[in-house]
């Protein structure tokens, strides 16, 4: 979830717009919200022989100000310049692995967003075929791919080396490129990851999103998917892949600046939970070698070491804690081992049992959250081997890894977490599978169908997101409730106790989470007419004993909402209102289940009139003990 800027105008410095260079410096400043790993410019012309000046930084969240530091020598009126700011997905966020990216020739710029899934088979070509690639990424190999092009076919220009080179591409991109032999033009193209226009009588303008080109003109059009654009001053011209012409879709924007950083969005919270479908898009891609083989991010851990392993211990915080409960299932289930759940600041003080032949898999949003980072330093001095889940590259706890499996959510603003649970639920999944894989449990046709099984998921929770007013309609009945039960069984446990969080966190309203067999054991002396009590009773392999748990609290008079099946009516009769799901294999079911209870939280908080982006006394990352 990067961010990209870009503008043509020409060689004049006197045409009423602001220069190149300031352009891109503020757009890269409005979109810092979006990754602040590195920063990155380049700008080309007045003239082909000024060719190409780039410049990079990567100091985390001083980056801008290093690069804006680095920048006396600019060219005085370039003609076309793009700039990056970088969320780091393939490579540690150094400034090898920033962008803009070049190529061979020193000639071509290019930034990227998105996921280039078969980056690794057209790397290892470009190698063969004498290409030098200085980075760990993904975009790189964009850069080369379109010289090879441009280099087999010179007529057809850069549109056209663009043109060839997606043809080649399996993945997600919003990419802009600039070359110095072509100094007022820039390429743009885009699949899955957004890219917005501009243009005004002397200027063109793009963009990842609108901040950064917000007030530059009131001419925007939006690039779909599979469309190519070719920007020159004052001009947009769009292709298909085929190089029909296309006409650009207007868009309307009467948003002010900080309304466009959170898309419209009333605020950031709901902006993340519209992102999850993509989350979970993202952080499944680029997970299958042309072998079957599943792959994580940074691996030391060999297959034999894997085999050995007898025990594996999950160590978190909060809803990284939750994710890693719904992880027990699935790590048992598909590859056989026992697991341990613990929080993570009380791992270290219990003097765990832990040896070589242990797995310790720690996750953490943030990557620095210290509790979790003490509990895996801790077991790593013990021998285990160390596994990271992380939404930030290169942090703390992934260099104290062995191993590092990314989510790739983007930057989380709202400090409760959202989209990053649903990515660290998918990425903890993809960690079962390969476990799975490497311990023989599950064969390579196995592991990759239940994975490609996975690929329905962002639609799942796309359509679970759209349904905000329904949820919002059925938190209206309970506004008034002081508090709150929540249940589950099985998957469903960890999902009612993410739910319970949720609502505490934002809506400081009282909310238990249970499971739901040990109402009996204490928990059902809570329950009275009036209490409301919201239960997870999608399709399970307990669903019947869940029923069963529903039937006990409602007739004692509680107030029943059941997170439900699409359909699922046997369901609903046990319910006074339903927040409805699609249904899916039940070991990813938590992915869907827990949208409805987001939003539940979010309506609730809403309706009382509370800052859901700022709940009172949390910080997006503890490091303190």
């Amino acid at each position: 979830m990067c961010g990209i800027i870009g503008i043509t105008k020409g060689s004049g410095p006197d045409d009423g717009v602001q220069s190149v260079l300031d352009v891109l410096v503020e757009g890269l400043a409005r979109l810092e919200y979006r990754g602040y790993d590195s920063a990155g410019l380049a700008m080309v012309g007045p003239t082909a022989a000024d060719g190409m000046w780039r410049v990079r930084a990567a100091n985390g969240t001083r980056s801008l100000d290093d690069l804006t530091k680095r920048t006396d020598d600019a060219p005085t009126h370039p003609s076309a310049g793009i700039g990056h700011t970088r969320w780091a997905t393939h490579g540690r966020p150094n400034e090898d692995n920033a962008h803009p990216h070049a190529d061979c020739t020193g000639r071509l710029a290019l930034v990227h967003n998105g996921i280039i899934e078969n980056h690794i088979e057209l790397s290892d070509e470009l190698i063969a075929d004498g290409h030098h690639l200085e980075s760990e990424t993904d975009t790189e190999v964009l850069a080369h791919l379109i010289e090879a092009h441009l280099a087999a076919a010179p007529a057809e220009g850069v549109v056209g080396a663009v043109r060839s080179a997606l043809s080649r591409v399996r993945g997600a991109f919003a990419l802009a490129v600039v070359h110095a032999d072509d100094p007022d033009a820039i390429v743009a193209a885009r699949r899955v990851s957004p890219l917005i226009m501009g243009v005004n009588e002397g200027a063109a303008f793009l963009a990842s999103d609108i901040p950064a080109i917000l007030g530059l003109t009131h001419d925007f059009f939006i690039l779909d998917d599979d469309r190519i654009a070719e920007l020159r001053p004052g001009a947009i011209s769009v292709t298909d892949l085929e190089g029909n012409p296309v006409e650009p879709e207007p868009l309307h924007v009467d948003w002010d600046l900080d309304a466009a950083r959170k898309d419209g969005y009333d605020d950031f919270m709901s902006k993340e939970v519209h992102e999850q479908p993509k989350a979970v898009a993202d952080t499944l891609l680029d997970r299958v070698l042309p072998d079957g083989t599943l792959v994580l991010d940074e691996v030391h851990i060999t297959n034999e070491e894997f085999r050995s392993i007898t025990k594996v211990f999950v160590v978190a915080c909060g809803s990284s804690y939750h994710a890693g409960l719904m992880a027990k299932y699935a790590i048992e289930h598909w590859a056989r081992l026992p697991v341990e759940i613990d929080i993570a600041s009380e791992f270290r003080y219990r003097n765990p049992v832990v040896d070589e032949q242990t797995l310790i898999i720690g996750v953490s949003q943030s990557g620095e959250t210290v509790d979790t980072f003490q509990a895996i330093r801790e077991a790593k001095s013990l021998g285990a081997k160390v596994l990271v889940i992380s939404n930030v590259v290169d942090s703390s706890m992934a260099r104290e890894a062995d191993a590092v499996l990314y989510t790739r959510a983007g930057p989380e603003i709202g400090v409760a977490s959202t989209k990053t649970h649903l990515a660290q639920i998918t990425a903890l999944e993809i960690l079962a599978l390969y476990l799975a894989q490497a311990r023989g449990t599950l064969s390579p046709a196995d592991a990759r169908g239940l994975l490609t099984a996975m690929g329905s998921l962002p639609d799942k929770v796309e359509t679970a997101v759209s349904r905000s007013v329904d949820v919002h309609a059925v938190a209206e009945h309970y506004k008034d409730s002081p508090s709150f039960i929540f249940l589950g069984r099985h998957v469903g446990y960890p999902v009612a106790l993410e739910g319970a969080l949720k609502l505490k966190e934002i809506s400081y309203l009282r909310a238990e989470g249970f499971p739901a067999g040990e109402l009996k054991h204490g928990p059902i002396a809570l329950v009275e007419p009036g209490t409301v009590v919201v239960g997870v009773a999608t399709r399970t392999p307990v669903w019947e004993k869940m029923i069963a748990n529903i039937a006990e609290v409602k007739s004692r008079g509680a107030s029943i909402v059941l997170v439900a099946n699409d359909g699922d009516e046997e369901t609903a009769r046990h319910a006074d209102h339903v927040l409805w799901v699609p249904a899916t294999e039940h070991l990813f079911a938590p992915i869907i289940d827990v949208v409805p209870l987001q939003l539940f939280a979010y309506s609730l908080a809403r309706l009382h009139g509370l800052d859901v982006d700022r709940p009172r006394n949390l910080a997006k990352t503890v490091t303190v003990e």
